[in-house]
């Protein structure tokens, strides 16, 4: 089941009594000492009486739900995963943030097209609204509808296999598109030409039904974001993760970036991404935006939260007089500012006895891992010295900053 395409006999054969148990017993021997090696672990579960190709397939479904645990939590060990279906699937986190705010909306029946795994339909299904979830692909829709089973959510949630071009979206209060994202070879393509369905079918999706919402690849071209639609950029445990068009009605704000963290409150930042933006000098502290604040063009925005400025306009680094807690990025306290120059920074760090370094940089063609070993660190006698070394350009002229970070308070 590690492929896209998953036979119908395979996956019958995990949802009846003795594939439920081949995968109970897969799980305990991945998670036991030595279980990471593949020809053990089968060898076990054909000891234990598993078939060979039960085995295998229970094996690598274990392995899938182990790691899909990150974004489905303990559904995860319920749920069935194909490795590509993984990597595409929205967190839950984001899943139900996204259907809570549809069903504030008002949304109470949702056109889920290309559903893939069924992660956004679930957390719809969840939030108490009807699915019409489609996919095109034969094998994926048949686990989209068994993971709608295995997690109680069948009632809401009615799974077809169909090309999302041809269904008639009559009757739906609001339209949700995932497009495929992925060539034909399973490569990751960032062209939305190359999406699936296409984007010149994507794009009229919202004069058919306004309330739509199509998620995107972060990395998307700020010039197909429609008309009038709300652009979100979403990033958890400062990753960002994806990106969403919401169009209509369902617009609040020209940009949005939107922050989860685990075990605090979420976080948004709003604006037109068009906010004015001022050029100065560096300051004792800088700001380093998360990547959703960066995707999103809301970097002035943040500096604005914090009264701070621009070294140069081009780079997404914030300098200001005073540390501010924020949500919105890491803060260092610079202690020294110099010229890129190799010996010279070679020499501050020995003088300051710096061990462990963290190397961030924007603006700069260095590489992380070529400076590093240009710079000989000292080895630590104990935990060392630890520094932050940020790698960007004031003025246009390439600039090294050493740094620590700011701890939150509290922390």
């Amino acid at each position: 089941m590690d492929n896209v395409a998953v036979h119908p006999d395979e996956l019958a054969a995990l949802r009846a009594p003795e594939g439920a148990a081949a995968l109970v017993a897969a799980a305990e021997v991945l998670a036991a000492p030595g279980g990471a090696d593949p020809l053990a672990a089968a060898t076990a579960l054909r000891t234990a009486g598993v078939p060979a190709a039960l085995a295998t397939a229970a094996l690598t479904q274990a392995a899938l739900r182990a790691r899909a645990t990150g974004k489905f939590g303990p559904a995860a060990a319920r749920m069935f995963f194909t490795r590509a279906g993984l990597e595409q699937a929205t967190r839950s986190v984001v899943a139900d943030r996204r259907a809570a705010r549809l069903r504030a909306a008002g949304v109470r029946h949702l056109a889920d097209l290309g559903c893939g795994l069924g992660a956004d339909s679930l957390a719809a299904a969840r939030a108490g609204i009807r699915v019409y979830a489609v996919e095109a692909d034969p094998a994926t829709a048949a686990i989209a509808a068994a993971n709608a089973e295995a997690t109680g959510l069948a009632h809401l949630v009615d799974v077809v296999c169909a090309d999302a071009t041809g269904v008639d979206l009559t009757g739906y209060d609001a339209v949700f598109c995932d497009p495929a994202r992925r060539s034909g070879t399973g490569r990751r393509t960032f062209d939305p030409n190359n999406y699936s369905p296409s984007w010149d079918f994507i794009r009229t999706l919202v004069a058919r039904v306004p309330r739509t919402v199509l998620k995107v690849a972060p990395g998307i071209d700020h010039r197909l974001i429609p008309p009038g639609a709300e652009a979100e950029w979403v990033s958890v445990d400062r990753e960002v993760v994806e990106a969403a068009f919401w169009c209509g009605p369902l617009a609040d704000t020209p940009r949005r970036a939107t922050l989860l963290r685990t075990g605090q409150p979420a976080s948004d930042l709003t604006g037109d991404g068009g906010e004015p933006v001022t050029v100065g000098p560096v300051r004792r502290y800088l700001y380093d935006p998360d990547g959703a604040v960066v995707r999103s063009h809301l970097v002035a925005a943040f500096a604005a939260t914090v009264d701070g400025t621009l070294a140069d306009e081009s780079i997404a680094y914030i300098y200001a007089d005073t540390p501010t807690d924020t949500p919105y990025g890491r803060c260092l306290e610079i202690t020294d500012v110099l010229p890129f120059s190799l010996k010279r920074l070679r020499a501050l760090l020995r003088e300051r006895g710096v061990t462990r370094l963290e190397i961030l940089k924007r603006g700069s063609p260095l590489d992380p891992a070529q400076l590093r070993r240009d710079l000989r660190l000292r080895t630590a006698v104990g935990a060392g010295v630890a520094a932050s070394l940020v790698l960007t350009r004031v003025a246009g002229a390439p600039t090294a900053l050493l740094a620590h970070p700011v701890p939150a308070p509290g922390r």
